[in-house]
């Protein structure tokens, strides 16, 4: 017998007056996935969450969870739990009440109910932190909190509404790990809306991508962002170059493109001219804006091996080549911004 997925949504529709906020979409995801609905604002990746967790009711279409039809049935009666940005945190409860809540509204007797939030602030490593109030707490400790209260009532599906939303860039790709860590420990089925593709990516065993209440394609990150279903696709999950040649239209990764100079060989790839008209210095890479000769501009990004920026800016000379580089590679931005190069 084959196992029914955690979720299933058939033709699921949401209309707000004469707007489809979801337009008939059909999803699957599988028991133990962390899967997440990445797409713009508006796109309906928050609406579908929300029908999963029954806060929206469908105007059309089914969800099921665990092979049961809820679509009618009120949040308390499904099997999930939901984390938002926010986290709806008691002030004037202490962390560990704040755990407990859930179990002691389903009347779970009190010692069970000290030792499950006790693990649960564990798996979160905030086990020191339980006679805390939320007012005590960093954002992406409160954070770790509003998730322990979610987990410990051990639901079949977790929701999460961009939960690391309002924490900073460091604190959240920390958070990222976390939850993906914790996610593969409690077993439970993840489902996470995001508009930022940096977590997507991270994060996800599959995701999908939506625009304009529509699901434009479904698959595991590197099938995604590798191999893109259309242009919006290609364009939204990372940075792409859309190309015109001969009446036809190429998607090209700026990490893709090699900057070459005249005198170095294509080995036999497709080379094209052009000149280099900004570079910007991103650490990590360098990003260099190029204006091609056959019409169309590209990005182009390169790994940064140097140890400045103004190296990173300027070629390495050729008696000297930058480690892992060879001589005449380094493109560079002359004072009047524009170099020229050929492209491959």
């Amino acid at each position: 017998m084959i196992e029914a997925p955690d979720i299933r949504l058939r033709s699921l529709r949401k209309t707000y007056g004469d707007v489809a906020a979801v337009d008939g979409i059909d999803l699957d995801v599988g028991r133990g996935e962390f899967f997440t609905l990445l797409g713009p604002s508006g796109s309906g990746k928050t609406t579908t969450l929300r029908m999963i967790a029954g806060f929206e009711r469908p105007d059309g279409g089914e969800v099921e969870l665990g092979g049961r039809d809820v679509s009618r049935l009120p949040p308390f009666e499904r099997d999930v739990n939901t984390v938002f940005q926010d986290y709806a945190l008691f002030p004037h409860m202490t962390v560990r009440q704040n755990v407990e809540y859930g179990l002691r509204i389903r009347k779970v007797p009190r010692v069970q109910r000290r030792t499950r939030a006790e693990d649960a602030l564990a798996m979160v490593r905030l086990a020191e932190h339980g006679e805390r109030k939320p007012a005590q707490l960093s954002g992406g400790q409160r954070q770790r909190v509003a998730l322990a209260r979610a987990i410990v009532n051990r639901p079949k599906v977790l929701l999460l509404d961009e939960p690391l939303g309002a924490l900073d860039l460091k604190l959240r790709q920390e958070m990222q790990v976390e939850l993906k860590r914790i996610q593969g420990e409690v077993g439970i089925t993840f489902v996470y809306v995001t508009h930022d593709q940096e977590e997507a990516l991270t994060m996800s065993d599959r995701l999908a991508v939506f625009r304009a209440g529509r699901i434009e394609q479904v698959g595991t990150p590197a099938e995604v962002y590798e191999h893109p279903a259309n242009e919006f696709v290609a364009g939204f999950v990372g940075v792409s170059n859309v190309v015109e040649r001969d009446g036809r239209r190429f998607t090209i990764r700026p990490e893709k493109v090699r900057l070459l100079d005249d005198k170095e060989p294509a080995d036999g790839l497709h080379d094209e001219s052009g000149t280099v008209r900004d570079v910007a210095y991103l650490g990590m890479v360098t990003r260099y804006l190029v204006e091609l000769d056959g019409g169309g501009e590209l990005q182009v990004v390169r790994q940064n091996l140097e140890t400045s920026s103004r190296q990173a800016q300027e070629p390495a000379a050729p008696s000297a080549p930058a480690l892992g580089q060879r001589p005449g590679l380094e493109p560079h931005r002359s004072h009047s911004g524009q170099e020229r190069r050929r492209l491959r």
